[in-house]
């Protein structure tokens, strides 16, 4: 019989990735979205007609059990989040309820409706933080620095809990900074990708940037979600760090962008207060030991030819965009 996957937050950059991979393995995809006006389906456009789209909301567990008797998933994963750690600042509360109180509406309703279900959580090294130790594997203590960090950590626990107490297949995947073309403009590669393109293109002269000095495990998207699945397959549930086992800072990620259409950073950065956190995660790099022996997993990108890619991406995607106006 064909397998069935429900994965939240499938409009967004590793809902896209991941549900071409279930696709690709056969799997019948079904994709929950809020009832919204103003859902962007540009990530999944080209897939769109082959996925099932599906409403409910972390908000309101009423609806998610329903969604869980109406497609009756094989496999649950949860990628949905207010993700965007300078907003969560600004709105910790909200943060906290679809981050956090999210992932419990969830977990009670896989235990409720069928507890064989599969289930993964969408944890990340947002939760260390301070950092304890480097580099951070699944022992490191977390020290989140931010209310999504904090967030990730009750999802990441509760999933725990889940899973010792309900005896639920429920596995964490403590992802650390992935990336990709389709990542979104407010985070910081993408500003940085984006901009390039359109100061080449001479669209604009300045990038306005907060810290260069944060230091990032930063890895390709489309490798993350092969890992997330692997953790669903295998015969026990467990937690796995994803990474690169390389960390580079934010001045870096600019020097290899700019470097790449020939022009220097230091030309077009300029450093803006409004983009400063309250609290800075500093350095982070993960361990990823466990995944590469247990799963068989690895990254596959380095970190220039990633940091390239977004820029062709977005030189072209600029450069359309210019044609479409003339």
């Amino acid at each position: 019989m064909t397998r069935k996957a429900l994965v939240t937050g499938l409009t967004g950059q590793d809902g896209s990735y991941l549900a071409e991979l279930l696709l690709e393995k056969g799997y019948e995809v079904f994709g929950m979205v809020r009832r919204s006006s103003t859902v962007n389906f540009e990530r999944i456009a080209h897939i769109q007609d082959q996925i099932n789209i599906v409403q409910g909301d972390l908000l309101d567990e009423a609806s998610l059990s329903e969604l869980l008797r109406a497609v009756e998933p094989d496999e649950v994963y949860n990628l949905a989040a207010q993700s965007f750690v300078q907003t969560s600042f600004q709105q910790a509360v909200l943060t906290g309820e679809t981050t956090a109180l999210g992932v419990t509406r969830l977990l009670n309703s896989v235990k409720n409706t069928n507890p064989e279900i599969r289930f993964y959580q969408a944890s990340s090294s947002e939760m260390f933080g301070k950092v304890q130790e480097v580099p951070q594997s699944e022992e490191t203590p977390f020290y989140p620095r931010s209310p999504y960090g904090v967030a990730k950590v009750y999802g990441h626990w509760i999933t725990v809990n889940y899973r010792e107490s309900y005896n639920l297949h429920a596995s964490s995947g403590i992802l650390f900074n992935h990336e990709s073309p389709r990542r979104g403009y407010e985070f910081v590669t993408r500003k940085i990708t984006h901009t390039v393109a359109q100061i080449k293109l001479g669209l604009t002269n300045e990038l306005r940037l907060g810290d260069l000095s944060p230091r990032r495990d930063w890895g390709f998207a489309g490798d993350y979600v092969e890992g997330m699945w692997r953790m669903l397959q295998q015969d026990e549930p467990d937690d796995y760090v994803l990474s690169t086992e390389e960390t580079h800072s934010v001045q870096e990620f600019c020097e290899v962008a700019f470097g790449h259409v020939d022009l220097a950073w230091q030309d077009f950065v300029v450093q803006d207060e409004r983009f400063m956190r309250p609290a800075e995660v500093d350095l982070l790099i993960g361990d990823a030991g466990k995944a590469r022996t247990k799963l068989g997993w690895e990254s596959t990108m380095p970190f220039q030819e990633l940091v390239t890619m977004m820029v062709e991406a977005d030189l072209e995607l600029v450069a359309r965009q210019q044609r479409n106006l003339a």
